[in-house]
């Protein structure tokens, strides 16, 4: 079905190539193309929230990343649904690219959840930052899909669309905690806008992350809505969330947990052991929420991606805040998890110093040359050509690893009694 919504400067590929032959869209080759590489799978035992592998029920970022790209997509069919809105049979945000987006959203992301991004990233300080989202950028740009490790050559479309952040890590000054790309990665953020620079009111850091495609948009929203109310599933199977501790919390930040509030439904789905249709039914609401507001900024001219900007209900979003700070502060700050962040953390610390000296520094190991890494990296990072490179690829190995490759590695290292000849295949 033809779709007015795009035009050739959202389907171009950076490398010019043209997909006529293919009996799939552009954007049906974009999500294929990640959804059947390693780096997709690896997500299967990355941490959500609790340390994959842990149990069988909670999520992973594979499964999170399948829940935001089912929401995503339910948005867009929403949205084109409304009779009221811009939308129609001929002119629709693709729902094939938003799955694409949302399903790449967290490509990037280390073993050990968020702990493992903090740590990478002051570990890589002295060498331009460390970053989930540059790294997902990094990964479709530069890393997967090509056996010459040369990216996947997404459109434009797709690659605006993962950019949650538009700030380069130098511009934020003082080596940032979070939410930048690496410098390195100016240029493709410069094809992502067409070549235009950003207008002065744009300035570097919050305001112009703020500026996002309609379909970076929808991802976010969808990622919201399965933060703050997926895990929320994941936390009461776990025991770290109940009635005492929900109204524990109520009662120390004043906040209501009567009959018909968010905190009191839930509280009522744990009694009577129905929280996951109390989920279900939230999700349905969040898609609900949203409509298309018309926008007037510099590239809207050139496209209908930013011609539009999602508007959220302004209760829906208030209780998703809600939702995802008492999470936070009930879950994530719980020392049963602070524990295990600190545990990945310092593995990933370890096998950084271990590597770092081995590959970065490249200096012999007790008058020795060991062979630490697989054989085709240790290649490409002997021909890097300088030092930030060289750490640039070891810490891409190291974001590369599932939770168990990490922890298996680091006890093949480190631990005297483990290993074997099975384990040596593993």
């Amino acid at each position: 079905m033809l779709n007015r919504f795009y035009g050739a400067f959202d389907t171009e590929r950076r490398s010019g190539a043209c997909d006529g032959s293919d009996y799939r869209t552009p954007f049906q080759i974009d999500r294929d193309r990640v959804l059947h590489t390693p780096t997709f799978r690896r997500l299967q035992n990355k941490t959500q929230v609790f340390w994959s592998g842990e149990y069988d029920f909670y999520r992973t970022r594979l499964t999170h990343s399948l829940e935001v790209a089912q929401i995503g997509k339910s948005i867009s069919y929403w949205l084109k649904s409304q009779s009221d809105g811009p939308l129609g049979d001929d002119f629709f945000i693709d729902p094939d690219l938003v799955e694409a987006i949302c399903l790449s959203h967290d490509l990037g992301h280390p073993p050990f959840g968020h702990a493992g991004e903090r740590t990478l990233n002051h570990l890589m300080r002295g060498h331009g930052g460390f970053e989930g989202n540059a790294q997902t950028l990094r990964l479709l740009s530069e890393r997967i899909f090509s056996a010459k490790r040369s990216g996947m050559d997404p459109t434009r479309a797709f690659l605006d669309g993962v950019l949650k952040y538009k700030s380069l890590w130098t511009e934020l000054g003082n080596q940032p905690e979070h939410h930048f790309i690496y410098d390195e990665q100016h240029a493709y953020l410069d094809w992502a806008m067409g070549g235009n620079d950003f207008p002065l009111e744009l300035t570097p850091g919050k305001t112009r992350d703020q500026f996002k495609s309609i379909e970076c948009q929808v991802m976010d929203w969808a990622d919201d809505t399965a933060y703050s109310l997926n895990d929320l599933s994941d936390s009461v199977r776990a025991g770290f969330l109940n009635i005492e501790k929900i109204e524990a919390w109520a009662e120390k930040h004043d906040e209501p947990a009567g009959e018909a509030t968010p905190l009191g439904d839930l509280m009522a789905a744990i009694r009577r052991k129905r929280v996951d249709p109390f989920v279900g039914k939230r999700i349905g609401k969040y898609i609900q929420s949203t409509r298309l507001e018309t926008d007037v900024n510099f590239l809207s001219a050139s496209t209908n991606r930013y011609r539009y900007r999602l508007a959220i209900d302004e209760t829906v979003k208030a209780e998703s805040r809600l939702f995802k700070r008492l999470a936070f502060e009930v879950v994530f700050l719980s020392p049963q998890l602070k524990q295990l962040e600190h545990k990945g953390s310092r593995m990933l610390r370890q096998l950084w110093e271990v590597l770092g000296e081995r590959y970065i520094s490249q200096q012999r190991i007790d008058g020795q040359d060991f062979q630490l890494l697989p054989a085709d990296t240790a290649a490409e990072i002997a021909a890097a050509p300088d030092e930030a490179t060289r750490a640039r690829l070891v810490c891409d190995f190291l974001a590369g690893m599932t939770d168990g490759y990490a922890a298996r590695t680091y006890k093949r290292l480190f631990s005297p009694d483990f290993g074997s000849i099975g384990d040596l295949v593993g």
